[in-house]
């Protein structure tokens, strides 16, 4: 592995991290309190081609490999993971199975504008009763000539002030497992399909997240993603690449963290010395610099075996979004305590990275199940 980098990634890093301090940085904290979407920023980073990621051109993507998105992404999310969240989407949790399982004509009318920044997307996949157990959902769809009728819902679902459509799964036959899961798009304004936002929530506080509610929903044939009883797959194809984005913007925001914490420790006296004299100051920014620097690695490696063209990258995808995940929230444990009472107000970001550092543990799976996932895949259940 050859993680020296080109003379065009480095361009392309320092342009994102202007870019990011410039558009980004002095918003941020309002429109996290304001709950809000900043749908303006992420139209000017697609603008300037950081939407499309790994997409390929002819999809309207900026055709990278997977390493370079992977820097830009860390970057974004340095100083915001919301808008990287929202710039992996193409890449990852929305548009990935979109590029593999699509039609031509889905491909053009559904990935094309997302990878642009001219549409947003929902993927509706965890239920009330079934998160980690995607097999065990409960929504259902039927058959009715030229359509498909779904009923259920889904939970914890992101994008729901913005979305244009959203990818959804429901089974035709609960006895089939997961055999018997069907993947769709269904456009926004389709009748039958409501929204249900929740308020409050402990982290990712721009995002606006809640129920979709099917009522005898009518979605088109041609909305199908994949065959019948291809759905499971789809999903799968859907969350294990939205990964690289999870750990690439949990890496970002730890070394946020960092960040944040090298300049407080040089310039808070106590004792009349800067806090960083203090050993066990010194203790915790070591434990924070291996721990973001074991995450980097991780998640730059997953980048790479992807553009080798590795077929099978389930368990170092599951590997790099646990240890990732882990390390954020470590980082900001760490961030908010050197900060003491400071890190526990609005004053500086430590307290932002700290709620969201939690949730990043529970999204694409929650590292309990991915600790499993490692030990089968190693072992050679799965």
């Amino acid at each position: 592995m050859d993680f020296g980098f080109t003379e065009e990634q480095l361009q392309i890093k320092k342009a994102v991290r202007e870019f990011a301090l410039r558009e980004i940085a002095p918003y941020v904290a309002a429109y996290d309190q304001e709950e809000r979407f900043p749908v303006e920023i992420v139209k000017k980073a697609a603008a300037q081609g950081y939407m499309g990621g790994v997409v390929p051109v002819e999809y309207g993507g900026a055709g990278l490999d997977h390493v370079t998105y992977t820097l830009i992404i860390e970057e974004i999310s340095r100083v915001c993971q919301i808008v990287g969240c929202a710039l992996s989407f193409p890449s990852g949790l929305a548009g990935s199975a979109i590029l593999r399982y699509g039609t031509e004509e889905q491909k053009q009318k559904y990935l094309k504008p997302l990878a642009q920044g001219e549409a947003f997307a929902s993927v509706a996949l965890t239920e009330p009763g079934s998160g980690t157990d995607v097999a065990a959902m409960r929504t259902t769809c039927r058959r009715d000539g030229a359509y498909y009728v779904l009923n259920g819902s889904k939970a914890w679902i992101s994008f729901l002030d913005v979305c244009n459509w959203v990818l959804t799964f429901a089974t035709l036959d609960r006895s089939l497992g997961r055999r018997g899961i069907c993947a769709f798009v269904i456009e926004r304004g389709t009748p039958g399909m409501t929204f249900r936002p929740y308020t409050h929530k402990l982290g990712f506080k721009p995002l606006c997240t809640g129920e979709v509610v099917f009522e005898d929903c009518r979605v088109p044939v041609e909305n199908r993603i994949g065959e019948e009883g291809q759905g499971f797959h789809v999903a799968m194809c859907a969350v294990e690449n939205g990964r690289l984005g999870v750990a690439a913007r949990a890496v970002g925001m730890a070394q946020a963290c960092l960040d944040e914490v090298i300049a407080y420790a040089r310039e808070r006296v106590v004792f009349g010395q800067p806090i960083g004299k203090f050993q066990l100051v010194q203790s915790k920014i070591t434990d924070m610099v291996v721990g973001i620097e074991s995450a980097r690695y991780l998640t730059y490696r997953l980048a790479w075996l992807k553009d080798q063209g590795v077929p099978d990258v389930r368990r170092e995808a599951s590997i790099a979004k646990m240890v990732a995940t882990d390390v954020a929230l470590m980082a900001a444990t760490h961030a908010v305590q050197i900060f003491g009472a400071y890190g526990c107000s609005g004053e500086y970001p430590v307290s932002r990275y700290y709620r969201d550092a939690k949730v990043f543990q529970i999204v694409e799976g929650v590292n309990e199940l991915h600790r499993v996932l490692i030990a089968e895949y190693t072992l050679g259940y799965r």
